[in-house]
Formats: C-alpha cells, sequence, structure tokens
C-alpha cells in the first residue's frame, strides 16, 4: 500500500498533550511515520522522545536537524538511543539548514556544507556499525573510541535534505533516503538524475535510495482557504528565506513567479507575493484545495518516483485544518 508520512505541526504555543493527540491520530490512521523539525524552537530529540513514549508502531524521524548543531558522534549517540527506546522506529533525516540559521543562532560558520555532510554520514554509519571509529576528514578527525553499547539496529536510515545538484548527488553517494523540498512534482524524476548519478559513482543501487519529498499541504472542504494557507507558506520560503529556495524554484522553471514573489516581500508587499504563487505552483509543489485535488496530486508524486511523500503542514495553518488535512490524506486501508 502506499506510504505518507507527515511532519509533526510546529506551532510556537504547541502544547505537549497536543503533540501526543496528533502523533496518535496519524498511527491510528496508518501514517508511515511522523516527522519532528528543529529549527529554533523545541529540540528535535526531546519531542521524538515524548512521541515514542506515546506510541507503538509509527515510525519516527528527526525531519531535519542541521550537521552544524551537534557533532557526529553525539547524533550517533542520540539516534541510536531513540533507537533502542522506541523500539527500532527511528529514521536520521539530516540537513545543513542556512547560513542564517546555522550563524545567527548556532554562532557556527557555514562552512563546506556538502562536505560536512558527507563527514557527518560517514561517521555516523560507522558508530552505529559498533566499528572502532578511526576517521580522518577534512573537518572531523577521531580516534579510539566505540559506541559504548551495541545499537538495536545497526543500520537505521540516514536521510539527506538536498535540493541543488551537488547535494543531490552527495544523497545519492552516502544516504539511504533523499528529502527534497520545493521540487516540482513534474521534475521530480530530473532532479533525481543527481541522485542516481551519485548512488552509481558509490557503487550504490540507486533504487533502494527512498525518495521522501516534503510537500506543503493543507486541504479543506472549503478549498480556496486551504489554498491560501498554503501560498503563504511557500511565498515565505522564496521570498523570505534568502536565496537558497528562490534560485532552487527558478531552476524548475517558476522564474516569473519567483521573481514577482521575491521583489513584493522584500517591499513588504505580503499580499502581493501570495498573490504571485499562482495555482501552476500550488498543483507543483504543494498538496492543496479541496480534499479529492489534494489526494490527486500524491497520487502524481508516486508516478512521479516519490517513495514516501511528507506532508508539511504550514505553520499558520489552524489546528482544525491542520487535523481536517490529516484525516482527509490519510493512506488507504488495505481492506
Amino acid at each position: 500500500m502506499p506510504e505518507i508520512g507527515l511532519v509533526a505541526p510546529y506551532w510556537s504555543d504547541l502544547k505537549t498533550d497536543e503533540l501526543v493527540e496528533t502523533a496518535r491520530l496519524a498511527e491510528d490512521l496508518g501514517y508511515h511515520s511522523i516527522w519532528v523539525p528543529e529549527m529554533w524552537g523545541r529540540d528535535a530529540f526531546s519531542v521524538l522522545g515524548l512521541i515514542a513514549a506515546n506510541t507503538v508502531k509509527i515510525r519516527l524521524a528527526t525531519g531535519i536537524i542541521p550537521v552544524y548543531s551537534r557533532s557526529p558522534a553525539i547524533i550517533a549517540q542520540t539516534i541510536a538511543t531513540l533507537d533502542e527506546i522506541s523500539g527500532g522506529r527511528m529514521m536520521l533525516g539530516l540537513g545543513t539548514s542556512g547560513p542564517a540559521v546555522i550563524e545567527g543562532w548556532h554562532g557556527v560558520g557555514f562552512e563546506k556544507p556538502l562536505q560536512r555532510t558527507k563527514e557527518c554520514v560517514e561517521i555516523i554509519k560507522m558508530i552505529l556499525s559498533g566499528a572502532r571509529v578511526d576517521y580522518e576528514g577534512e573537518i572531523f578527525s577521531l580516534k579510539g573510541f566505540r559506541l559504548q553499547f551495541k545499537p538495536l539496529r545497526s543500520d537505521i536510515p540516514v536521510l539527506v535534505a538536498a535540493i541543488g545538484p551537488r547535494n543531490v548527488r552527495l544523497a545519492g553517494e552516502v544516504a539511504d533516503g533523499w528529502i527534497p523540498f520545493l521540487v516540482p512534482k513534474e521534475g521530480l524524476r530530473d532532479a533525481g538524475k543527481d541522485l542516481r548519478e551519485g548512488a552509481l559513482s558509490a557503487g550504490r543501487h540507486p533504487d533502494r535510495i527512498t525518495v521522501c519529498p516534503y510537500i506543503t499541504t493543507s486541504v479543506s472542504r472549503d478549498g480556496e482557504s486551504a489554498k491560501n494557507a498554503a501560498r503563504e507558506h511557500i511565498a515565505y520560503y522564496i521570498g523570505g528565506m534568502g536565496a537558497y529556495y528562490y534560485n532552487a524554484v527558478r531552476r524548475h522553471g517558476f522564474g516569473d513567479e519567483a521573481g514577482a514573489i521575491k521583489s513584493a516581500w522584500e517591499n513588504g508587499k505580503k499580499s502581493a507575493a501570495l498573490e504571485a504563487v499562482s495555482q501552476r505552483m500550488l498543483d507543483s509543489l504543494s498538496v492543496s484545495g479541496t480534499p479529492e485535488h489534494g489526494r490527486s496530486i500524491i497520487a502524481d508524486y508516486y508516478k512521479e518516483g516519490a517513495h514516501l511523500p511528507v506532508l508539511v503542514f504550514p505553520p499558520k495553518a489552524s489546528r482544525a485544518l491542520v487535523r481536517e488535512s490529516i484525516i482527509s490524506l490519510a493512506p488507504p486501508r488495505d481492506r
């Protein structure tokens, strides 16, 4: 049966009982996994520990943690511990984040993001394997230690968030999964060529890499209000998150829309920025509108090569809208 994941809501005023309720709802509805983001609010690992203690079978993922915020060793220790606590349900989503967060919040230089990601993944996998960790890289040098306990699983999936061609190729070289964001569904296979090339260059089988696109999601019986929530989320990333997402969207054929969004956003014209998010963009970059329309877009993602679509709810979406989206888009049951 098709598998679907979802990102836990990250409202600033989120209560722990709401989080547990959402996780249990997703589990009861048959979602594959719940992914916990980490920005400058609650840390992902603590939240995942709470969810692990209050669920039974749904898989749990960091979605994502930046490779600059912790050493590879502490990431490996923490994910192995949570995997043990959860009974083998963890997945590790990693990414670079961006200079604004890494330098402005973590106080760490945003240097050599590709090399740092590569070394982090290699070290984490080495630690989880139970081997003695003797590693000499450009950034990290580790010697003489081995994880003090045997992980429940030595092959906890490690997934890398990537958009640019070199980042995607790196995911193919070292990761068990690829997490694209703001990659249009019709461009997923084309962007995936870099993934395949990276895998083949490393002697790996490309089809064993799980493709997990993050998709802005907002559906309701009132399709227009749901679309507005999606428009705001997309416009925020293109207009307000620097050049990274803006350039990515331009590369995928939305140059006019991206230019209009960025110009309006930078000039304080938020309404105009939202209006510049066309219906074509919504259908390519989001699951939005009515539940029926949303389900048809998810079906298109599978056809375009996605293995595990991951639904991301706009942070300004209401509780009611998020709940309706989760229920409406739940994976079909095997009857």
